[in-house]
C-alpha cells in the first residue's frame, strides 16, 4: 500500500527517519514494522509562533518497496549527425537550453566566453589574493553563469512560465540532491553546484553537442534580416542562435545597441548587501536565544516595503553565507552572496535594494540603466581605495547618518573599508533604504542593530536591458533566427526561471527550424 499525508511536526521529529516512521505509524494506526519506506515530497518550516513546526508532505510505503526513483530521468539522444543550434552562453539559461536542444533532436553548440566551472574557481581567489578581477573570468562569466559560484538558490516565483519541476529533476539527474524536490526554498550549495554543472555539460558532449570554453562572441551574422550563426573567438559558427549572456554581458548591450538591434532600457534594483552574525538572525526568526539549535537549518528572512513609491526589498537572502566580490571589470566594485550547502557560516547576508525603473533614469538611450549601474559602481571602487575593498557602514550608523569609527569582522574576504555610504549612495537609495530599514526594525525585533554591516555595493539583480523579442515565438521582434534567452534577455530572474527560459527558446527554436520558410537552414 502507498499513501501520502499531511503532518506537521516538530523539527526533531523531521530530522530523524526513524522518528518520523514511528509518529506516522502512531498518527495513522499502522504498525510501525510494516513501514518499508517514507518519502517526503514537500517540507517547510513554519516559524511564525514561539513553537516551531515542520509541514511535510510525505508519501508512505507500507509492505512494499518504492519502484521508482526519487527524480525523472530525461534521455537524451545522440544528435552528432542533426542540424546545429548555437547557443551563446553556458550559465543555467544556455545549459538548459542545450539540453532541450537534445531532447528535440538538435546538436547545440555552446560558446562560452569563460573558463570551465573548474578552472574558473582559481580565478574567484586571485580577486581576493590580487585585488584585481579577470574580465573574462570571475563571478557572472564562465560556465555556470552568475549563479555556479553565488549560491545555486533555486526558489523562484516564476509559476506560469513553464516547467520548473522539469528543471529541478534535470539537476537531480545531473547530481543535485533530491531535497531540492521538497524543500520549499531549494538550494543546491555553491559547493556542490560545480560538479552538477560539469555533469550537465558532460550530456551534452555525450550526445554530440560541443561546448567551446573562452570563445567570445564578438557578432552575429546577418542575411537580410535573418541571423544565421555568429561569431567568436576568431571562428564563424553557423546555424540559428539563442543568446543566452547573463545580465552582466554589457559589450554583448554594446554590439546590439551599436548595430541598431532593437534593445529597450529595463528596471533593476540596486543596494548593498546586509550582513548580520548568524546567530543573531537564527535568534530573530526562531524566536529563541539559543537560535537554531541542533535540528533546524540557518534561518531566513524575506523584507519587503514600500517608500515614496518605490519598493525597497530583500533579495538573495544568503544564510550562513558569504558576501563575495562580484565585478567583471577592474575599476568597479560590486557584491553578492553565497552560501554552502550546509549554510554553516557564521554570517547571513542578503541583498537590501532599492527598485529602480527605466523613467527613473534620465534620457531615451536603451543603455542609460546600464551607465547609472556602471556610475555607481566606479564610484563604490574610488570609495574603496580603488581595490577590491569594499566601502561599509554600520547598519545603525547609516540610518542615524553617523561614519562607523570601527567596523564587526566580515565574510568578504578582500576586507571593509569604513565609509558614509548615507552620503554616497544616491539620494533616492539612501533615503529609502534608511526609511525601510526603520520599518523592518520595527517588524522585526533586534534587526535593526550596528552588529550588522552594510556593504557597498549591490547592483547586478537583474539585467538593465531588455532584447526585445515577439511574446509568441521567442524570436528578435526584427531578426529571425535570434532567440535572446534568460535573466541577461531581461526574461528570467533566477537559476530556475532562466532554465525554463532555456528550454522555451530551444523550443520555440526548434519549431522555427521546422517551419517551411526556414526548411534547409
Amino acid at each position: 500500500m502507498v499513501s501520502e499525508y499531511q503532518i506537521r511536526v516538530t523539527p526533531q521529529v523531521a530530522a530523524d527517519t526513524q522518528s518520523l516512521r514511528q509518529y506516522i505509524a502512531e498518527e495513522q494506526g499502522f504498525d510501525g514494522r510494516t513501514i518499508t519506506a517514507v518519502r517526503i515530497l514537500r517540507r517547510s518550516i513554519d516559524a511564525r509562533q514561539r513553537t516551531i513546526f515542520v509541514n511535510l508532505k510525505v508519501r508512505v510505503y507500507v509492505n512494499e518497496q518504492p519502484q521508482d526513483d526519487a527524480y525523472q530521468h530525461t534521455e537524451y539522444p545522440d544528435v552528432s549527425d542533426r542540424q546545429q543550434v548555437i547557443v551563446v552562453g553556458a550559465g543555467p539559461g544556455g545549459l538548459f537550453a542545450a539540453l532541450r536542444l537534445i531532447e528535440l533532436g538538435l546538436r547545440p553548440i555552446v560558446l562560452e566566453r569563460g573558463k570551465d566551472v573548474r578552472e574558473r574557481k582559481k580565478d574567484l581567489s586571485l580577486i581576493t589574493k590580487t585585488q584585481q578581477v579577470d574580465p573574462e573570468s570571475n563571478y557572472c562569466f564562465g560556465e555556470g553563469g552568475a549563479g555556479a559560484y553565488s549560491d545555486g538558490k533555486l526558489y523562484t516565483r516564476s509559476k506560469k512560465r513553464g516547467n520548473i519541476e522539469k528543471i529541478l529533476n534535470v539537476f537531480c539527474q545531473h547530481g543535485a540532491s533530491t531535497d531540492i524536490l521538497a524543500d520549499a526554498h531549494p538550494h543546491i550549495g555553491t559547493d556542490k553546484l560545480p560538479r552538477v554543472i560539469e555533469n550537465m555539460r558532460n550530456s551534452i558532449l555525450r550526445s554530440g553537442g560541443e561546448v567551446h570554453f573562452q570563445t567570445k562572441m564578438t557578432r552575429l551574422l546577418l542575411e537580410g534580416s535573418r541571423v544565421v550563426g555568429c561569431m567568436a573567438g576568431g571562428r564563424e559558427f553557423r546555424g540559428p542562435v539563442i543568446l543566452a549572456t547573463g545580465h552582466s554581458a554589457r559589450d554583448v548591450y554594446r554590439y546590439l545597441a551599436d548595430s541598431g538591434i532593437e534593445i529597450e532600457a529595463k528596471g533593476i534594483a540596486v543596494g548593498v548587501r546586509l550582513e548580520h552574525p548568524s546567530m543573531l538572525i537564527d535568534q530573530i526568526q526562531y524566536h529563541n536565544r539559543q537560535g537554531r539549535g541542533r535540528y533546524l537549518p540557518a534561518a531566513e528572512y524575506s523584507f519587503v516595503t514600500q517608500v515614496d513609491g518605490r519598493g525597497v526589498y530583500s533579495f538573495c537572502m544568503c544564510p550562513g553565507g558569504f558576501v563575495i566580490p562580484a565585478a567583471t571589470d577592474r575599476e568597479q566594485i560590486v557584491v553578492n552572496g553565497m552560501s554552502p550547502s550546509n549554510r554553516g557560516g557564521q554570517w547571513s547576508n542578503s541583498g537590501m535594494v532599492v527598485e529602480l525603473r527605466a523613467e527613473d533614469v534620465a534620457g531615451s538611450d536603451p543603455l542609460r540603466v546600464m551607465r547609472y549601474q556602471e556610475e555607481l559602481e566606479a564610484t563604490c571602487w574610488q570609495q574603496g581605495n580603488r581595490k577590491q575593498t569594499a566601502p561599509a557602514q554600520r547598519m545603525a550608523d547609516f540610518v542615524n547618518k553617523r561614519l562607523s569609527s570601527d567596523l564587526p569582522k566580515s565574510s568578504y574576504a578582500p576586507g571593509l573599508i569604513a565609509s558614509p555610504l548615507h552620503f554616497w549612495l544616491p539620494a533616492g537609495v539612501s533615503h529609502r533604504l534608511q526609511e525601510g530599514f526603520k520599518y523592518f526594525g520595527k517588524h522585526s525585533h533586534g534587526f535593526l542593530t550596528n552588529e550588522a554591516v552594510l556593504i557597498g555595493v549591490e547592483t547586478r539583480t537583474s539585467s538593465p536591458v531588455r532584447i526585445t523579442r515577439n511574446q509568441e515565438t521567442l524570436m528578435h521582434i526584427r531578426l529571425q533566427g535570434l532567440f535572446p534567452c534568460g535573466e541577461g534577455a531581461g526574461y528570467a530572474g533566477g537559476i530556475v526561471s532562466a532554465g525554463v527560459d532555456g528550454e522555451r527558446c530551444a523550443e520555440m527554436c526548434a519549431a522555427y527550424l521546422s517551419s517551411p520558410s526556414t526548411a534547409g537552414c
